[in-house]
């Protein structure tokens, strides 16, 4: 049995961890080592999210049915119990399955249809979120050898859950920084179509795809074996579409991820035709972010107050400092101290690098005002 001791200390450990600059699949793969030693599981998922939609991203696995992923997707979104977004809006930040279906879990769909084939016996999830968004969420899973988790292992997971999403965040913020320096190994973007289509069936099967899909495709993670072709972030978006239309979430089916060179993709999903159909095929759209959407994720990955985001955007938008002070009804001076605190939670120190990091290597200089 774990001490009280063992607890603190791993908790300890956690927060030096979370401290540390690493990629997000490094801080998540030396998290999931730690939470190992204190609360032991077979298997899990580990998405990260777009911190506005909450739809995942960037995913980290292991689990044994790889070759169920279209389904195991969908069924994560249409499940309500153990849900990270009910989670959210419930406060209950770490959750097991046996808690969140009443003891029942042929109450989830998930269970029902993949994870009792394989033995699952109960799931923790803890989802990450702070005031600047959701940062992803956790999904442990236990057999019935290993026997359920307990409210021990639940707690552990709810007391890590806040410094782990710190961790996320500024990890997603110095991922940032670093795709914001120039380098020559890596080809440029600017020559990629302006938009992929994909059509999806109801089970998340692929149906179509345009000819300029491949090309966005490769910029994005490939998913596992036998799925290497088709980002998970494809299915992630059109199983939240189905979870909308379900009743589920009520989310945007959208997701905003980064593709390298300071650059970011935003995918999109909807029904290709208005009707009540069930038969009517998916389709998911990939193309380059809009300034004003990578801003939004720049501001909460970098923790900007709401009145230093304004700031961002209007100062993107070409604006002097004196435009600065009308558009938001303060001093100039007011604009510059908010400017000094931006810079510092940035790590730049004037606003010509403010804006090349916020909108991509060196736009800020070279591509001149934000357009709507």
């Amino acid at each position: 049995m774990t001490t009280n001791w063992a607890v603190s200390r791993s908790l300890d450990r956690i927060g030096e961890i979370c401290r540390e600059s690493l990629e997000d699949h490094e801080l998540r793969a030396a998290l999931m080592v730690e939470l190992g030693r204190v609360v032991p599981f077979r298997w899990f998922a580990w998405p990260l999210t777009d911190p506005a939609s909450c739809t995942g991203i960037s995913p980290m696995a292991r689990i044994p049915c790889p070759q169920e992923l279209p389904a195991l997707i969908k069924l994560k979104y249409v499940t309500a119990p153990g849900r990270w977004t009910s989670m959210l809006a419930s406060g209950r930040i770490a959750v097991t399955l046996r808690t969140a279906t009443g003891g029942d879990p042929a109450r989830s769909p998930l269970w029902n249809g993949v994870l009792r084939r394989y033995g699952v016996a109960d799931v923790l999830s803890t989802v990450f979120a702070d005031g600047h968004g959701c940062w992803g969420w956790l999904d442990l899973w236990r057999t019935t050898d290993d026997g359920p988790f307990t409210e021990r292992d639940r707690t552990h997971l709810a007391a890590a859950a806040p410094v782990i999403a710190a961790g996320l965040r500024r990890s997603r913020a110095a991922q940032m920084r670093r795709d914001a320096q120039p380098r020559r190994d890596l080809l440029p973007t600017s020559g990629l179509p302006q938009q992929a289509v994909l059509t999806l069936d109801t089970e998340l099967n692929i149906t179509s795809r345009s000819p300029s899909a491949g090309d966005w495709l490769g910029l994005l993670q490939p998913g596992p074996s036998p799925y290497e072709a088709i980002p998970a972030e494809v299915y992630n978006v059109a199983a939240q579409l189905l979870a909308i239309e379900a009743g589920v979430d009520s989310q945007p089916a959208s997701a905003r991820v980064p593709i390298g060179l300071g650059r970011w993709a935003v995918l999109r999903s909807f029904r290709m035709d208005a009707g009540e159909d069930p038969a009517v095929r998916l389709a998911v759209t990939i193309q380059e972010c809009p300034a004003g959407e990578r801003l939004d994720v720049f501001a909460r990955c970098f923790g900007l107050t709401p009145r230093q985001h304004s700031l961002l955007e209007l100062a993107a938008g070409g604006l002097d400092t004196a435009a600065l002070a009308a558009g938001l009804g303060i001093s100039p001076y007011t604009v510059q101290d908010q400017f000094k605190l931006i810079f510092a939670a940035c790590g730049v120190r004037s606003r010509n690098s403010l804006l090349a990091l916020a909108l991509g290597t060196e736009r800020g200089r070279r591509d001149g005002p934000l357009k709507p």
